[in-house]
C-alpha cells in the first residue's frame, strides 16, 4: 500500500516542479498529491486500527481479570 503512495508523492512532485510558479506548484503538489494520498492512506489503515483497538480491549480485560483474585485461591474469600 505504501509503495504505491510514494510513488503517487513523487508523480505529484514531478507535477509540481513542472508548474509555471512556486504557488502553482504548491497547490499542485498539495491538491493532487498530499489530500488524495493521505485520504486514501487513512481509509486503507481504518482495519488495523480497529484491530489493534480490538486487541488491546482483550489484553486489558485479560489483565483486570488476572489482578481480581480467584474464589478458588484459599484466603481470596469472606
Amino acid at each position: 500500500m505504501y509503495i504505491v503512495a510514494i510513488g503517487w508523492m513523487y508523480v505529484a512532485l514531478m507535477m509540481a516542479i513542472t508548474e509555471t510558479s512556486i504557488v502553482a506548484g504548491v497547490a499542485t503538489f498539495v491538491l493532487y498529491g498530499l489530500v488524495p494520498v493521505s485520504i486514501i492512506v487513512y481509509i486503507m489503515g481504518t482495519g488495523g486500527r480497529r484491530r489493534r483497538r480490538r486487541e488491546q480491549a482483550a489484553r486489558e480485560a485479560r489483565e483486570a481479570a488476572a489482578a481480581q483474585p480467584s474464589r478458588d485461591e484459599p484466603g481470596a474469600g469472606a
